[in-house]
């Protein structure tokens, strides 16, 4: 989350404390909120990361349902495995009052941390390689053509 991002909610926050917090989600609300596909709600259903109610057919899924959802989500979209995503998540429930889960978590992101600034390293370096090649052979072709 960037400054903006947390100045943006700030604003916002303030602007909603009148409407009142929605306790239970269906599908279609998950679904347009998040922009994902109801197959992919199942599938992490499916996965063990939500854990919805079952009204006859319908899904309905609780305020944490849709907490879990979102760090999943964020866990993804930065590129935690759905396991590694899962197991953070699962810890919250030890009792400890989030202790476990935290130190869990800020372990797993400074893993992720070193692990994206070597492939950056990496992806600087073949990018300079590949601007050099570029550049020689754009070279070459600049004297064959005069």
């Amino acid at each position: 989350m960037t400054l903006s991002d947390t100045a943006f909610r700030e604003e916002n926050a303030q602007a909603q404390e009148d409407v009142p917090r929605k306790d239970r989600f269906t599908i279609h609300d998950l679904v347009s909120e998040f922009g994902i596909t109801s197959r992919t709600l199942r599938f992490y259903e499916e996965k063990g990361l939500l854990n919805p109610a079952r009204r006859g057919l319908d899904r309905i899924y609780s305020r944490r349902d849709r907490a879990r959802l979102k760090l999943v989500l964020m866990g993804k979209s930065v590129g935690f495995s759905l396991e590694d995503v899962r197991h953070m998540l699962d810890l919250y429930d030890l009792g400890d009052g989030q202790v476990t889960q935290l130190r869990v978590a800020l372990q797993r992101f400074e893993e992720k941390l070193a692990e994206l600034d070597r492939r950056r390293r990496d992806l600087d370096h073949a990018y300079a390689e590949l601007s050099h090649a570029r550049d020689v052979v754009r070279s070459r072709l600049a004297r064959q053509q005069k």
